[in-house]
């Protein structure tokens, strides 16, 4: 009988903040067993990886699941704005299923994976009544358990206080087991209704016991400013790292002097923070003529001061946007641009905001790294630094989920004739 299930000989690895290093790492019932410069035991199979980049998987901190896969139904976005996102959506949720919920939800978990994702946090729009995009997405995240983890937060695209019913259903989807309350305080009728909300979500999360996740200030109006609000909130009980704040784009929006004054309050919060490059630039500075604003929050700016910053694709062919393949590395890419990251410890922490920064927002280190002891997922890129799988943005050459190799990716070859 072999000593271990799966053995890789010779994988590069970034260990702490030290240089990489080439290790042999053992797994045996789904957990690495030993990691070590040479192991001599033998296994049932072995990868034979020689300086390849091996990472813990991709984190996908934000993606609306029960949307994705729906570009152009029943219509396509024409401004590429995020209201006339909403409003399509508004339409097409009205002929959910819960076949169809679960069978876009699949396929694009798949394709995800495919790509070395295996930690998933998706939005599920708690704001119809039947609730069927939940309770689809509670199902789909029971199904694909053994290969991803998946969190479902209850989303109320369509405000908490501003449609009457909304307050209620996001308090049943607690009931019914989504993992973490979400929001959205600026697409409330009144500055007033947005703060209640933010207040509101706190309240549940402590009955509940779960985490925050909050569409905050996803506009470029300087004047939206419920980022402060949500900081307050973590500040005054102490939720700090259970809280995440998704988009805040209008933080790009703020004036210096208000900007700074925000960051000292934020350092004291101690909150996740969840940019979306591809969506951000896309849907924000729409009424911009020129310049244009990039539409994306301080994201370098957040870095610098030692907040965790994740990132997320978002959305993958939906009302918002139409197109995408949920590769994360597509994610990091653009942030790299956009955020004007192009300095090399700043091109590896772009690399870290779709790995070890999503697993801390999604509160699931515990399951997360390439440590003896830990659930053996992770991946095998067809490169040997951050650098250049930013740069090639390919495959992963394995996919390994729980001790398993889940998938396996030829490397393109190109042949001059």
């Amino acid at each position: 009988m072999s000593d271990y299930d799966l053995l890789l000989r010779q994988a590069k690895v970034k260990m702490g903040t030290d240089d990489s290093e080439l290790l042999d790492i053992a797994i045996k019932n789904g957990r690495i067993v030993e990691i070590a410069s040479t192991i001599n035991n033998d296994a049932s199979v072995t990868l034979d990886v020689y300086g390849k980049l091996t990472s813990p998987p991709f984190v996908e901190s934000h993606i609306h699941l029960d949307s994705a896969l729906t570009a152009g139904e029943p219509r396509w976005n024409q401004s590429g704005t995020l209201f006339e996102g909403i409003q399509i959506w508004s339409e097409r949720k009205q002929n959910l299923s819960l076949e169809d919920i679960k069978t876009r939800a699949i396929a694009t978990l798949r394709q995800q994976a495919e790509q070395g994702i295996l930690f998933v946090r998706t939005h599920a729009d708690v704001s119809e009544p039947q609730l069927i995009a939940l309770q689809g997405l509670l199902e789909v995240r029971d199904i694909v358990k053994d290969w991803i983890t998946v969190q479902v937060v209850a989303f109320p695209q369509d405000g908490i206080f501003s449609n009457p019913g909304n307050e209620a259903l996001l308090e049943k989807a607690l009931q019914m087991g989504a993992d973490v309350v979400g929001g959205i305080p600026h697409y409330e009728l009144t500055r007033e209704y947005g703060v209640k909300s933010v207040e509101r979500i706190f309240e549940l999360a402590s009955e509940y016991d779960r985490l925050i996740d909050i569409h905050c200030d996803e506009v470029d109006d300087e004047q939206s400013r419920f980022l402060e609000v949500v900081a307050a909130c973590s500040i005054r009980t102490g939720m700090s790292t259970r809280v995440s704040a998704s988009h805040t784009t209008a933080f790009g929006s703020y004036n210096n002097a208000y900007a700074f004054k925000l960051m000292g309050f934020l350092q004291r919060a101690q909150i996740n923070f969840i940019a979306n490059p591809l969506i951000n630039i896309t849907l924000q500075g729409r009424a911009d003529t020129y310049p244009k604003r990039r539409g994306v929050t301080r994201v370098k700016e957040l870095w610098q001061n030692g907040l965790n910053v994740s990132l997320g694709h978002d959305c993958i062919q939906d009302p918002w946007y139409s197109l995408g393949t949920g590769n994360m590395l597509d994610v990091a890419h653009m942030a790299v641009h956009v955020c004007q990251m192009t300095g090399m410890p700043e091109i590896n922490a772009c690399y870290d905001m779709v790995t070890v920064n999503g697993a801390k927002t999604l509160h699931v280190e515990d399951k997360y790294g390439i440590e003896v002891g830990k659930p053996a997922s992770l991946i095998v890129l067809d490169i040997d630094s951050y650098y250049d799988a930013i740069r090639y943005r390919s495959k992963p050459l394995y996919v390994i989920s729980q001790g398993k190799i889940l998938t396996h990716t030829t490397p393109e070859v190109t042949k001059w004739l």
